[in-house]
């Protein structure tokens, strides 16, 4: 494994490649996502998705983003709604479940640890 430093320079407006329809959508969104490392079981990336709602399952892994661009309303299966925008840092542990609505074009750096 290379111990060489990453750097994505202005990952706010990094081109991630063309949109692609969001499986999960429950409108008609699309994302766009690069994943810049990856060892183990640890992958990161940046990911973009435009407004409309999405069903999201975290089965055998665990999420930390953190917004960079845009504002959502993320809702946890049984739990109160939360307001996340650009700046703010989400945690969804291993099998969260819920909703993304996303109000602006949502752009976020992730770190995901697969427990498999």
């Amino acid at each position: 494994m290379s111990t060489a430093t990453i750097h994505l320079a202005a990952a706010p407006q990094t081109d991630l490649g063309t949109p692609a329809p969001k499986p999960t959508s429950l409108t008609a969104q699309t994302e766009a996502a690069q994943e810049i490392w990856t060892a183990d079981q640890l992958s990161v990336g940046v990911w973009e998705c435009s407004p409309g709602t999405f069903t999201a399952v975290r089965d055998g892994y665990h999420e930390v983003c953190q917004l960079l661009a845009g504002r959502v309303t993320i809702t946890a299966d049984g739990q109160a709604p939360v307001q996340a925008r650009a700046g703010d840092t989400i945690v969804m542990p291993a099998g969260w479940q819920g909703t993304w609505e996303v109000h602006e074009t949502v752009r976020k750096t992730y770190v995901t640890l697969d427990l498999a």
